[in-house]
C-alpha cells in the first residue's frame, strides 16, 4: 500500500531463538527497517491497486406514451403544397362528429387551421395586420359572434365575425388576395368564415402564433389554456 495507509502496513519477522546468529538477525532487522521508512516516507516502490471502476450500464430508451386529449394534434389535413390566398380546404371526415374545438393562426405562415378533438378540419391562407396595427398574438377566446357585423370603426363589412379581443381584433370574412392587409383582424375567405361561424361557440380557444408548428402528437393547448 502507498501513501499514508503505509502507517498501517506491519511485517512481521520470526526468529526462534539460539538457532539464527546474532549478526544474520541484525542484517535482517536492517533490512524490515529500511522496507518500512521506505513505505512511510513516500520513497519506497509499493504500487497501489489499480481503482476499480463500475462502468454504468446503459439505460435502454423508453419510448414516450402517446398523449391523448381534445387538445393533442391526431390528424391534420393532407395539404401537400403552400395554400394560396384565397384558398382553403375543409373535411370533417377524420374527426368526430361533435368534439373541443380549436383554432390556430399562424402569422409568419400566414395559415389558419381549426381543430376538432385534435383533428385538424379546415385550413387557410389568412390576412393580418402590419406595421402600426399588427395582429396580436396569445390564446384569445372567442367573445362575440355576428354574422352580418360592419365595423363602427371602419364603416366597412366583417361577415362571420368572432371577435377576440375588446379592442376590435376578430376572425371574420375578407377579400384574401395578395398586397391586402388588415387593421389587425385574421381575415379569411368568406365561405371558410361561414363554416368556422357555424361550429365555433363563445369561449372557444384561438391561439394566434408567429411561427410556431406542429405535428401529431404535439399539444394544441397546454397549462391553463388546456380546460
Amino acid at each position: 500500500m502507498a501513501g499514508q495507509s503505509g502507517w498501517w502496513t506491519k511485517r512481521w519477522v520470526r526468529m526462534p531463538l539460539g538457532m539464527i546468529a546474532t549478526g544474520a538477525a541484525s542484517l535482517l532487522a536492517f533490512h524490515a527497517g529500511q522496507d518500512i521508512a521506505q513505505i512511510a516516507f513516500g520513497n519506497g516502490t509499493a504500487e497501489a491497486a489499480p481503482a476499480i471502476v463500475a462502468v454504468p450500464k446503459p439505460v435502454p430508451a423508453v419510448a414516450p406514451k402517446p398523449v391523448d386529449g381534445p387538445f393533442v394534434v391526431k390528424s391534420i389535413l393532407p395539404i401537400n403544397e403552400p395554400i394560396r390566398f384565397g384558398k382553403f380546404y375543409w373535411d370533417e371526415s377524420r374527426a368526430p362528429a361533435s368534439g373541443a374545438l380549436v383554432v390556430t393562426v399562424d402569422l409568419a405562415a400566414r395559415v389558419i387551421s381549426v381543430f376538432r378533438d385534435g383533428h385538424e378540419i379546415g385550413a387557410a391562407a389568412i390576412l393580418k395586420g402590419y406595421g402600426e396595427k399588427p395582429t396580436p398574438t396569445g390564446v384569445f377566446p372567442i367573445t362575440e359572434k355576428d354574422a352580418d357585423h360592419v365595423s363602427n370603426i371602419y364603416d366597412a363589412p366583417m361577415p362571420w365575425m368572432m371577435r377576440l379581443t375588446n379592442d376590435g381584433i376578430s376572425i371574420h370574412g375578407s377579400k384574401v388576395e395578395k398586397g391586402y392587409a388588415t387593421n389587425g383582424c385574421i381575415g379569411v375567405p368568406d365561405a371558410f368564415a361561414e363554416k368556422l361561424f357555424r361550429i365555433a361557440s363563445l369561449g372557444d380557444k384561438v391561439i394566434v402564433t408567429d411561427g410556431r408548428t406542429m405535428q401529431v402528437g404535439d399539444p394544441i393547448l397546454t397549462g391553463e389554456h388546456a380546460s
